[in-house]
């Protein structure tokens, strides 16, 4: 019976040591009877180098693919250039939702969301007690979630990587592989 396939979407494909990053996290999906599916950077560049629209067309296809072809979904929603997670990432998440599989996401900071904007932008409570950043007006989400509401309803929350495929594998009825500490 194959292994059950798991997306692994995130920001680590910005990383100089993408590579060593995906192997690890392929090594953990081994060991939990997983089978782990790095992001594609669009294949072989067989012939002359596409040009930006080509190859940014062949990784979102590529992309698409492995994620319609996978069992369920890790994301890394760290915050990427910013308070939020990488939008690339977040697209990937919803697409997973949409087509019904299982998304666990890691790399969440404490606290809620709220907090977090409140220490990083001048934000001040109205006279109806809504948190607002002070140079806009804009409300700033205050449910208590530690991601926007749409993220946090939509996806598990782990701690690690580690945390998150092991939720994956319980709820895919993975059965772990024997343990090989030189994995």
């Amino acid at each position: 019976m194959p292994l059950p396939r798991i997306y692994l979407a995130g920001p680590d494909v910005f990383r100089p040591d993408a590579a060593e990053v995906f192997a690890r996290l392929k090594a953990c999906c081994a060991r939990l009877g997983l089978e782990g599916l790095a992001p594609a950077d669009g294949g072989p560049h067989a012939g002359p180098a596409p040009d930006g629209d080509a190859l940014a067309q062949r990784i979102y296809a590529a992309n698409i693919a492995l994620i319609r072809s996978a069992d369920g979904l890790a994301a890394n929603l760290m915050d990427f250039r910013g308070l939020e997670p990488d939008s690339g990432t977040v697209f990937e998440v919803g697409y997973a939702v949409a087509l019904g599989k299982p998304v666990v996401a890691y790399g969440v900071r404490p606290g809620s969301y709220a907090e977090r904007v409140a220490a990083a932008l001048p934000c001040a409570h109205d006279g109806a007690g809504v948190l607002r950043e002070t140079a806009s007006g804009l409300m700033v989400e205050g449910l208590g979630q530690r991601l926007n509401l749409m993220l946090s309803r939509s996806a598990g929350l782990a701690d690690t990587a580690e945390a998150a495929l092991q939720q994956l594998a319980a709820r895919l009825g993975a059965a772990a592989a024997p343990y090989n500490p030189a994995a």
